[in-house]
C-alpha cells in the first residue's frame, strides 16, 4: 500500500490580522480563539475566578508549512493544541479546516477532524498502550476507521520502515522495551497512520537527549516531505525551532505576541518579549555573553493578567498607553509576512517610541 501522497504547491505566506478573514489558501485558520479554566471556591463552590489559558488567538497555517510556536511555561502553547485537536471545546473563536468549520452540526466532524490532524505528546512512555505490541498500536486507529485487521498492520509494518526501524526487530516489541527516542518514532509512526494533512508535534523532542533530538528532527524533515505533511511544531527550545520551522509565533500570557517568518524573527525581532526570549538562548560565540538578566521577575498570575499589555510589568519600554490599552496584533508595515502586537509599531498609539521604526 502507497502511503505517498502527491506533493502539493506551497502557497506564499499572508499577512496574519486579528481583524482580517484568514485567506482561503489556509489550510488551518483560527479566529479569536480562547479558552479559560473556572475555578471553584467558596461554600457553594462557585466560580471565584477564571484562569485565562487562551485569549483571543488568532493566526493561520499555511499548506505545506511548519509553524513553530514558542514561550515560556504557561504561555498557552498546549492548550492551543489542544484546541485545535478539538479534544477541549473552546469557549469562544472558530476553528476552520481547509474550508470547513469545526465543531459546529453543519461542519467537520471529530472522527474526520482526527483523520486528517493528528498530535504527538511529549511523553512517549504515557502516549502508548503498554499492554499493546507497538504494531498494534499503529494499525489500532485504521482499524477502527475501517481498515481490515491484515491491511492494518500491513500499514503498521510500512510506517514502522518509513520511521527507520525494521518491523521484524520491533513490531512485537512492547513500549517497556524501547527506548525513548524508539518510542517517540512509534508515536511519529502511529500519528501518520490515518494519513493526516497536519501533524501537531507538542514538544515531541524536549524529553530527548541531544543526539537522539537530532535524528527525530532529521526524521520528522524527511517525513514531512514524503508525506505532504503540514507541521504545528511546539517546543521551548529556540534552536530546535529555528531549525524546523517556517513560520514562528510566540505566545505570551496566553496572547499571541509576534509572528512571522523565522529568519526575519530570529534575526530582528520586533516585539521586546520575543528580543528578552532570544537574547537569553546559549551561545557559543564568548562575544555574545550575556551579561545582563533579559527578564526579571516571573509572568504575572493567569488568574490576574495585568491590564493593557500583558508583558507591561516586565518590559523596560513600557508607559502608560500600555497599561490602560491592549495592543492589537496587526501587520508590520515592512514586514508583509509578518504581525506583532505592541503600542510601539502603531504610530498614533500614544507612546513616546512609537514613531521610531524600531525601538532599542
Amino acid at each position: 500500500m502507497n502511503l505517498k501522497r502527491h506533493v502539493a504547491t506551497r502557497d506564499a505566506a499572508g499577512p496574519p490580522s486579528e481583524r482580517d478573514w484568514p485567506p482561503p489558501k489556509a489550510l488551518l485558520a483560527i479566529e479569536h480563539l480562547t479558552k479559560h479554566y473556572p475555578l471553584k471556591g467558596g461554600l457553594f463552590g462557585r466560580t471565584s475566578t477564571v484562569v485565562q489559558a487562551v485569549d483571543d488567538v488568532s493566526f493561520v497555517v499555511e499548506r505545506g508549512e511548519t509553524l513553530g510556536i514558542v514561550g515560556e511555561s504557561g504561555c498557552g502553547k498546549s492548550t492551543t493544541a489542544r484546541l485545535l485537536m478539538n479534544l477541549i471545546e473552546p469557549d469562544r473563536g472558530s476553528i476552520v479546516f481547509d474550508g470547513q468549520m469545526v465543531g459546529v452540526p453543519e461542519g467537520l466532524s471529530q472522527r474526520e477532524l482526527h483523520r486528517q490532524m493528528q498530535m504527538v505528546f511529549q511523553d512517549s512512555y504515557a502516549s502508548l498502550n503498554p499492554r499493546l505490541p507497538v504494531a498494534m498500536s499503529i494499525a489500532f486507529g485504521p482499524f477502527v476507521h475501517g481498515l481490515s485487521k491484515t491491511d492494518a498492520l500491513l500499514r503498521a509494518a510500512e510506517l514502522l520502515q518509513a520511521v527507520g526501524l525494521e518491523p521484524a526487530l520491533f513490531a512485537n516489541r512492547y513500549p517497556h522495551e524501547l527506548s525513548g527516542g524508539q518510542r517517540q518514532r512509534i508515536n511519529v509512526a502511529r500519528a501518520l497512520a490515518l494519513e493526516p494533512r497536519i501533524v501537531i508535534l507538542d514538544e515531541a523532542v524536549s524529553a530527548l537527549d541531544k543526539s537522539v533530538e537530532a535524528q527525530v528532527l532529521n526524521l520528522l524533515a524527511d517525513l514531512k516531505v514524503r508525506f505532504d505533511l503540514t507541521y504545528v511544531f511546539i517546543s521551548h527550545d529556540l534552536n530546535v525551532v529555528r531549525y524546523i520551522s517556517d513560520r514562528v509565533m510566540v505566545m505570551y500570557l496566553g496572547k499571541v505576541v509576534e509572528i512571522g517568518p523565522v529568519d526575519r524573527v530570529y534575526r530582528d525581532p520586533q516585539h521586546p518579549y520575543t528580543r528578552a526570549l532570544l537574547s537569553a538562548m546559549p551561545s557559543m560565540d564568548p562575544r555574545r555573553r550575556t551579561r545582563h538578566a533579559p527578564l526579571s521577575g516571573d509572568p504575572p498570575n493567569p488568574m490576574r493578567p495585568p491590564s493593557g499589555c500583558r508583558f507591561r510589568t516586565r518590559c523596560p519600554l513600557a508607559e502608560a498607553v500600555c497599561a490602560t490599552t491592549p495592543p492589537t496584533l496587526l501587520a508590520l508595515p515592512t514586514d508583509g509576512a509578518g504581525a506583532v502586537a505592541c503600542h510601539l509599531h502603531v504610530p498614533a498609539s500614544g507612546h513616546t517610541r512609537a514613531l521610531t521604526p524600531r525601538a532599542t
